[in-house]
């Protein structure tokens, strides 16, 4: 249910990164809310991208989803 959620809120995200030229996928939900997600595209090779990860979208997925607790890039 909660990697449901997360890809919902991945989807409203997903355009802007898209216009970009990048992308990103939903990879895993640990028990403790830590989220693994992978930049595809010209996002995966960007040097803003661990940027990208942290103030973006960890911070968008916290403020929809209070059970996740972190963002990590894989």
């Amino acid at each position: 249910m909660l990697d449901q959620k997360i890809k919902s809120v991945l989807d409203k995200i997903r355009p802007s990164l898209q216009n970009d030229g990048g992308d990103v996928e939903f990879v895993s939900v640990s028990p403790d809310g830590t989220v693994s997600l992978r930049l595809t595209g010209a996002c995966g090779c960007c040097p803003h991208a661990q940027m990208t990860l942290k103030n973006g979208i960890e911070n968008y997925l916290k403020q929809e989803i209070p059970e996740v607790t972190q963002v990590l890039g894989v």
